[in-house]
């Protein structure tokens, strides 16, 4: 009895985490539109405040061209926008390059910190109502500046966060097709989660906060976009989404790099979770905690145990039940099955086979894979926000 109330359990854990919270949700915002319609500021009314758009950049000569060709191209009022790059410890050209461009702002120390530290640094140098943060591979669109801006008309706003696109070439590997889906559902879940009151964590693609909300953090800190954010709503604030900005970027380079980068931003999450345990007490935070618990706790801390525990229990229930297992076995066979083609899927990206159906299963197991690893990574990393940057398609790195 024991083992099917484990095995139930887990199973409504995983299947709650990546399914049916975007259900409940979707018919939690149906329910309150429904009830009080919403209004939306147009973009002509609000006032055009002055901005910091604010890069963290480290070794980034081969995106420096591009990125000031893109920012350029914004289509905000030159006068209110301030261009800012933090180059902290960067080695190669990037700030010589920069020189060439007289109307930015270039702030650099030899010594390299981390990202978090240069942000931390920069802050002091920044007095505009509205800060943006963005990567230096990150393209924006034109009109981004502008859609981020006129949310922040609603005084509960605190910070808004963009959309996030994975640029996926026509020779797909398992890295940008698995990262590709994963972000698409994400941005559906961060609009769901925004219409029903806030979005759990920014995207350091694109993101901004009010500048006298900013709050400095430790700069050990792994996922600085993901706490900065929840700091603002953790001061009443919501964090909006605006689907109508975003940032395209390569995905990585190839799986290994992929890993890379999963491993820690899993690091991270988990490190999140703890420090930001004040957001775990419903009683105070309400839907807030809600949200964070189901959208994001669940996914770094119980759900990737829950997930990979569940053949091994689905393998004892058979035994448990046996011979009277239907159901049992019917499940254990679709794991079995799942597995299967997660594993073909790693097979074809090995081999550099394009098969976008097998890499999903293959990118989740990965994913979830990639949590585990991460408390082995978060015990040997020292006090440091220095981490190795990730090779992405292209010439760029993240």
């Amino acid at each position: 009895m024991i083992l099917i109330i484990v095995f139930c359990l887990f199973a409504f854990i995983i299947f709650y985490t990546y399914l049916g919270y975007g259900i409940l949700i979707w018919f939690l915002v149906k329910i309150k539109e429904t009830l009080k319609p919403q209004s939306k500021n147009k973009l002509q009314d609000v006032e055009l405040l002055d901005v910091t758009l604010l890069i963290a950049a480290y070794n980034e000569e081969n995106v420096v061209v591009e990125k000031m060709a893109n920012i350029e191209s914004l289509d905000y009022p030159k006068e209110k926008l301030h261009i800012v790059w933090v180059t902290d410890g960067s080695t190669d050209s990037t700030v010589e390059m920069l020189k060439s461009y007289p109307n930015i702002r270039v702030l650099h120390k030899p010594e390299r910190e981390g990202k978090t530290a240069a942000i931390n640094r920069s802050m002091s140098y920044i007095d505009t109502p509205i800060v943006i943060f963005t990567d230096a591979n990150a393209i924006l669109n034109t009109q981004s500046i502008n859609e981020i801006v006129s949310l922040f008309a609603d005084s509960k706003v605190g910070c808004v966060t963009g959309e996030k696109r994975v640029n996926i070439e026509s020779k797909d590997n398992a890295s940008s097709s698995g990262e590709g889906f994963y972000w698409r559902y994400e941005s559906v879940l961060k609009s769901l989660d925004s219409r029903l009151y806030s979005v759990v964590g920014a995207a350091g693609e694109l993101f901004a906060i009010r500048r006298d909300l900013f709050a400095y953090i430790p700069n050990d800190t792994i996922l600085d976009d993901f706490v900065l954010s929840l700091k603002t709503a953790e001061k009443g604030y919501r964090i909006a989404y605006c689907s109508e900005a975003y940032a395209m970027e390569y995905s990585s380079d190839s799986m290994i790099e992929e890993e890379k980068r999963k491993v820690r931003i899993a690091a991270g999450g988990l490190q999140a979770v703890w420090r930001l345990r004040p957001l775990l007490n419903i009683f105070k935070y309400g839907v807030l905690s809600f949200q964070y618990i189901s959208h994001r706790v669940l996914r770094w801390t119980i759900t990737p145990l829950a997930l990979f525990a569940l053949l091994p229990l689905n393998v004892l229930l058979c035994i448990q039940t046996y011979p009277t297992c239907t159901l049992p076995a019917i499940l254990l066979i679709l794991q079995v099955i799942f597995y299967l083609l997660g594993f073909v899927g790693y097979t074809l990206a090995k081999k550099e086979i394009k098969n976008k159906v097998l890499f999903i299963p293959y990118y989740f197991l990965f994913m979830n894979l990639n949590v585990i690893k991460a408390y082995s990574y978060l015990k040997k990393r020292s006090n440091s926000g220095i981490w190795e940057k990730v090779k992405r398609k292209s010439t760029q790195n993240s």
